[in-house]
């Protein structure tokens, strides 16, 4: 006797895990935030300047806190800080009443050493969400850390 072999349940099933690896991919794709960076200056030129009636600085701190003073810290004047926290009524209204009032905002954003990654991506989407064009990250200097402390928020 001849065996005869039916080849059609081992096509339909490398037909669905055909389909179930290509559907996997597709929801798979990573998402990417388009981040632009400036232009190098050219030798010779100065270096640009924030005014400091466009600058506000976000401060990254440890628990969840976003510190936020309106201007550049300098040695003659302390700005008052304030704290917020990363949710929609917190860095958003923020961000977005600063907008409101100046629209030439800069915003310095700069990481504490006890901030943990996910704030810099909570923050960086808060800047895509409310159409924040101008921001920087920047190191946090030690007269920002001595006015954490002093502060007592």
């Amino acid at each position: 006797m001849s065996t005869k072999i039916d080849m059609t349940p081992m096509v339909d099933l490398a037909f669905l895990l055909l389909t179930f690896f290509m559907l996997t991919t597709t929801f798979n794709k990573p998402n990417v935030m388009q981040v632009t960076m400036p232009v190098k200056p050219k030798e010779g030129d100065p270096p640009s300047e924030i005014k400091s009636s466009n600058a506000m600085t976000l401060i990254l701190g440890e628990a969840n806190k976003v510190y936020y003073y309106e201007g550049l810290l300098a040695d003659d004047v302390k700005p008052e800080l304030q704290v917020t926290n990363y949710g929609a009524t917190g860095v958003r209204k923020v961000l977005l009443d600063r907008m409101r009032r100046n629209p030439n905002t800069v915003v310095l954003i700069k990481p504490a050493r006890k901030s943990v990654y996910k704030n810099m991506v909570d923050i960086l989407d808060e800047m895509n969400i409310t159409n924040q064009k101008k921001y920087a990250l920047v190191d946090i200097s030690p007269a920002d850390t001595v006015l954490i402390t002093k502060s007592g928020l």
